[in-house]
């Protein structure tokens, strides 16, 4: 007698759709999305309509001028600077201690904690790249200005709190960022050495 073919029985695939789509639930909810954290940057604002050129050159002494050039060379203000005198030329720009004529303009602020103070507020820490500059110079400038920020804010915390600017409660934070708010504008990088 011939064995006839049996037939191999369906696999019931109709739940397949299903699990897939909670292995796909699952997944998403228990992995972590990496976010891009940018710097915080402000930029300072735009010119008023009815500024006349007088003002602007008034208010050049309000910006410290740094630029990084395709050879990673560094110029702070009209000078040649190595990196790490920048955090120095930085923070005597920010605070303008002896109220320089050449360095930003002071005036009075109603600030909590520390009543009426002389600020810069009004100043600008402007960096301009080359394309061609390496990013880790880009990066050891952007430190050292950043830097030059946290030591002035360090420097007031510990003498009027005792404490460090980290340390600090949200509060007095927001009192020292009034007194050395941070303004550091980049413009575009372009490619200096190429004719347009």
């Amino acid at each position: 007698m011939a064995k006839g073919k049996r037939k191999v029985p369906d696999i019931n695939s109709s739940s397949t759709a299903d699990i897939a789509f909670l292995l796909l639930i699952f997944f998403l909810i228990t992995t972590s999305m990496d976010t891009d954290r940018g710097l915080a940057r402000r930029l300072p604002p735009p010119p008023e309509k009815d500024q006349k050129i007088e003002d602007q050159k008034k208010k050049e002494r309000n910006v410290l001028q740094v630029f990084l050039n395709m050879n990673d060379q560094l110029m702070c203000g009209n000078d040649y600077i190595n990196v790490e005198q920048l955090r120095a030329k930085a923070k005597e720009f920010i605070a303008n201690p002896y109220n320089d004529e050449s360095k930003p303009e002071k005036h009075a602020k109603d600030i909590p904690f520390f009543g009426t103070m002389q600020i810069t507020e009004k100043h600008v820490v402007s960096l301009r790249c080359d394309r061609g500059s390496s990013y880790k110079a880009y990066l050891a400038v952007q430190n050292e200005l950043v830097a030059a920020y946290n030591e002035l804010r360090d420097e007031l915390a510990q003498e009027k709190f005792g404490k460090n600017y980290a340390a600090l409660g949200e509060d007095e934070q927001k009192a020292i960022r009034d007194v050395y708010p941070q303004k550091i504008s980049e413009a575009e990088p372009k490619k200096y050495g190429e004719k347009k």
